[in-house]
């Protein structure tokens, strides 16, 4: 698939400054083929969220020309948590299922990256801060994809996390974490993220494009049975 494909969205459903509307508008503006609305969660909203994003997306699917996916970030959720939040978020419906990860410029829950990638209904562990050598193998393992972040202080670790997917042969993906309008990062920013991260040009096309779009594939075929 073609053109921009970002994973980690928020609306003012959560903290997003936009509607789902004005959102994936001006997505499409910068070149956006597939966008997903990941709204911070925990078991206070979870379902309420995924219930209006999902009435959004089954009102409005044909008024923008994307691949629309409706998602949860779950956020600040304590490690013990993490496992039955992510089950509730897929079979609420949830086409898929972020967690906020021990980024170093929030105070996460030590233990958060670890309990989300040993768990089967995660997808994307956002921004892992300093990620341990064994967390990156854990990703690579249960096909969990490690996110490069080019939201200012998320992203102080990028190089770091992209270090060590590469050793483990992790997947990573460029994700925006867009939640005011100028936070959506076009294809020439998310390339230059991922450059900058220490890949190669060939590991960023994969990070900015071929990752996600696989992941968006699973993610519809999910949908779909």
């Amino acid at each position: 698939m073609d053109g921009r494909i970002d994973l980690h969205t928020h609306t003012l459903f959560s903290d997003g400054a936009l509607l789902p509307s004005e959102l994936l508008r001006r997505a499409v503006s910068r070149g956006y083929t597939g966008l997903a609305l990941t709204d911070h969660a925990d078991a206070s909203n979870l379902e309420g969220i995924i219930a209006s994003l999902l009435r959004f997306a089954a009102d409005q699917k044909d008024d923008f020309e994307l691949a629309l996916l409706v998602g949860v970030e779950l956020t600040h959720v304590a490690p013990r948590s993490i496992a039955a939040l992510a089950r509730r978020a897929k079979a609420a419906g949830a086409q898929l299922v972020v967690v906020h990860g021990e980024t170093l410029v929030e105070p996460v829950a030590p233990g958060t990256n670890r309990a989300a990638l040993e768990c089967p209904d995660v997808d994307v562990l956002a921004h892992p801060g300093l990620l341990t050598a064994e967390e990156a193998e854990l990703a690579a393992a249960n096909g969990i994809y490690l996110e490069l972040s080019t939201r200012r202080g998320h992203c102080l670790a990028n190089g770091h996390v992209a270090a060590l997917a590469r050793e483990a042969g992790a997947r990573l993906l460029v994700d925006s974490d867009a939640h005011e309008p100028s936070d959506l990062a076009d294809l020439d920013m998310a390339r230059r993220v991922a450059l900058g991260a220490g890949l190669t040009p060939a590991e960023a096309e994969e990070a900015v494009q071929a990752a996600p779009a696989a992941l968006l594939r699973l993610a519809l075929e999910r949908r779909q049975k």
